[in-house]
């Protein structure tokens, strides 16, 4: 009996010591889940950088916008804010869409480059570094053309026409007789010449907005321009290489319309700054007609090139007389 009793204390303390073990886990659990949830919380409450949305920058409005001109409508439903298409020989307009604005005209700039460099007759083989000076501090744009890179002054000047390249154009200029100075002072000199009385030059190169012209102008100067076969031969290139140390460097046209076989383009140039939009100026044969083409402020890099293409097609259609469309704006 007393054997018995002493079986049955043993299994009422073996109960109470898993009681108070189970006991124990559940305390030290809900513990746990204590400290995670206060952890969660502090975490909650932490701010998070990593995470936090950030400012979405609105994208920077062309002058072109700015001046609504982008709003005018006309009746080849064009995406550029200005267009001028001109007869090269009776210098009849054939369509107009504020052809009197002044604006910023970036790398256009370089055919008025390419014609002083042109017109000065330096020796095309002359060698000419690239340096410091060259790089461009206005937008922090890139260039292919490291300091320290040696070419001549013709394969400068493909490069400035054909592909567009910034420091060959500032180069140009920068070695030209008598510095950059004169050199920008004999492209306002030669605009004023050609009677470019909305034309405006500061740099060689069109990275500055203070580049300026209107439709009409660029007319004018790309009917001076496509008389200089220098010009007409470089600006229309297809591709071009040039050595730089042990590398061969490719470049190509910016303007992929001089590789259509349904364009004739004598001459021709692209453009890109913000503060500009797509530009575009080309002179080509359509119809039987040498044409002067000018697009300012296009809203994408392939609407200029459209833009050209429905011009292009509306000649050959339709044998337009003149046509124009919003020119009251003159800024």
């Amino acid at each position: 009996m007393a054997q018995r009793q002493g079986g049955k204390q043993q299994v009422a303390r073996g109960k109470e010591r898993v009681q108070r073990t189970l006991a124990a886990k559940n305390n030290r659990a809900e513990e746990r889940v204590t400290r995670v949830a206060a952890q969660e919380t502090r975490l909650s409450l932490r701010p998070v950088a990593a995470h936090a949305p950030q400012e979405v920058r609105p994208a920077r409005l062309s002058f072109g916008q700015m001046a609504g001109l982008r709003a005018v409508d006309d009746p080849l439903e064009l995406k550029s804010s200005v267009a001028l298409v001109m007869d090269q020989d009776s210098h009849e307009v054939l369509f107009s869409k504020n052809d009197h604005a002044v604006l910023p005209i970036a790398s256009l700039t370089k055919l008025m480059t390419g014609l002083i460099v042109s017109d000065a007759r330096l020796p095309l083989d002359e060698m000419i570094t690239i340096t410091e000076e060259d790089i461009d501090t206005e937008k922090g744009s890139r260039s292919r053309l490291a300091v320290g890179t040696t070419l001549t002054r013709g394969e400068l000047m493909h490069l400035a026409l054909m592909s567009s390249e910034n420091r060959a154009a500032h180069a140009l200029g920068r070695t030209f007789p008598g510095g950059l100075q004169r050199f920008v002072g004999l492209m306002n000199a030669r605009a004023i010449m050609l009677g470019m009385k909305d034309t405006r030059y500061v740099e060689p190169t069109g990275l500055s907005s203070g580049n300026r012209s209107s439709a009409f102008d660029l007319a004018t100067l790309v009917n001076t321009a496509s008389q200089d076969p220098l010009l007409r031969q470089l600006s229309t290139s297809h591709g071009y290489e040039v050595a730089v140390g042990s590398r061969v460097l490719q470049y190509n046209n910016t303007n992929r319309l001089v590789h259509s076989p349904d364009w004739r383009i004598g001459l021709q140039k692209t453009g890109y700054i913000s503060e500009a939009g797509q530009c575009l100026v080309m002179q080509a044969q359509v119809a039987g007609r040498k044409l002067i083409m000018v697009f300012l402020d296009s809203s994408g890099k392939y609407s200029r090139l459209a833009d050209a293409e429905r011009v292009r097609r509306w000649v050959e259609e339709q044998r337009p007389l003149t046509t124009a469309a919003g020119n009251a704006y003159a800024g």
